[in-house]
């Protein structure tokens, strides 16, 4: 970069810091910034920024873009951040959304753009990182990202809608989000032995990119002369998996944040309009659930561990209320009955065939034997 340039940079960024409107009384402080993806034949530049060593986003990829200075219009501000970082001039470019970023005594409001025509060369020395052009569907997932930046990155590939997020962040920990004014819901992440990390990421990335995340199980049973029954939820023909067949009778994500046994009462009353007491779960065991396939053209990879209870309790049908979005409809079954079902494949079902395995060994531990 030659000096020039460096010299223009350094009074730009003293301009940038004037942008920054702080309120003595309550020391909190706003901010307006831009960021810009370059687009190139299904690719985005990312940035890697690694040259400053107190960069709050230190080792993690951006697009380019940064302050506004004093008087600027959001798109001089792009343009000028975009050139600054990249040496590209921009010739063709879009606003595609609003992203408000909340932390402690301070807001920050983001003009999100993304840019498809543009004058010049990528510059090699570029003072916040290293600038790389990166297949679209090489980037989230693969690359470290800020859990908010895989939420609207996914929005730019996905949808060419204008959008407005805003995100929550405790230090680099994603808290909660809303798009376009609906929460989304965030999981806490998990290592492969089921550990929290201490980071979050949103519903759908999570089961695009295959996240280690928790889940509950609830199997509602009843004590019958036969044995025992099963009351079985078909699952919404709209679910994001497996739609439209039978499965537990009640189950759901742990949202980030949650226990267990709170997931499980409230997924209960969600879906089925039953309320339980948590001394009515009982816990009999893990399930550790693997999939990696497609439902309604979009992949759905997901790797869950879950926490597996029965709840024993004679419900009468009528009075179940049906969450319609997640349950179409739900039945009694007979537990020999349906494993014959299961296994002449007469039913269209998501059973996990080890926690069916682990009802039966509850109701002997619990009751004894039984005749078939």
């Amino acid at each position: 970069m030659g000096a020039e340039k460096k010299q223009a940079n350094s009074k730009n960024k003293q301009a940038e810091s004037k942008n920054k409107q702080t309120d003595l009384n309550n020391e909190y402080e706003v901010e307006l910034t831009t960021l810009c993806y370059v687009e190139k034949d299904n690719q985005f530049l990312m940035l890697k920024r690694n040259k400053k060593e107190n960069d709050r986003s230190k080792d993690l990829y951006i697009g380019l873009g940064g302050h506004f200075n004093t008087g600027e219009t959001p798109e001089e501000c792009m343009l000028r951040e975009v050139y600054e970082e990249s040496s590209l001039m921009l010739t063709n470019y879009e606003l595609r959304g609003m992203v408000t970023f909340n932390e402690e005594n301070h807001t920050e409001y983001m003009f999100l753009y993304t840019a498809d025509e543009y004058v010049g060369d990528v510059t090699d020395d570029c003072n916040e990182g290293k600038l790389e052009f990166v297949d679209k569907d090489k980037i989230i997932g693969y690359l470290p990202l800020w859990a908010g930046d895989e939420i609207f990155l996914k929005q730019l590939m996905e949808s060419k809608k204008y959008f407005s997020l805003k995100l929550f962040y405790n230090g680099r920990r994603l808290e909660s989000a809303f798009l376009d004014g609906k929460e989304l819901e965030l999981f806490d992440e998990l290592d492969k032995d089921g550990y929290p990390t201490g980071f979050t990421k949103e519903r759908s990335i999570a089961h695009t990119i295959g996240m280690y995340h928790k889940t509950v199980h609830i199997w509602i049973i009843r004590k019958t002369e036969e044995g025992f029954d099963v009351l079985l939820q078909k699952r919404s023909e709209k679910k994001d998996s497996y739609p439209g067949c039978y499965d537990i009778s009640s189950a759901g994500h742990v949202t980030a944040g949650d226990e267990y046994e709170s997931a499980a009462i409230r997924e209960i009353e969600e879906e089925l309009g039953i309320k339980i007491d948590e001394d009515e779960l009982e816990y009999i065991g893990d399930h550790i659930g693997f999939e990696d396939t497609y439902y309604h053209g979009k992949r759905f990879f997901n790797r869950e561990f879950a926490r597996v209870y029965v709840c024993n309790r004679d419900i009468d049908e009528r009075g179940i209320i049906l969450q319609e979005e997640e349950v179409s409809d739900v039945m009694w079954v007979n537990y020999e009955l349906c494993s014959l079902m299961i296994e002449e494949k007469k039913i269209k079902h998501a059973i996990p065939m080890d926690e069916w395995k682990m009802l039966k060994n509850y109701f002997i531990s619990v009751y004894g034997d039984y005749i078939c």
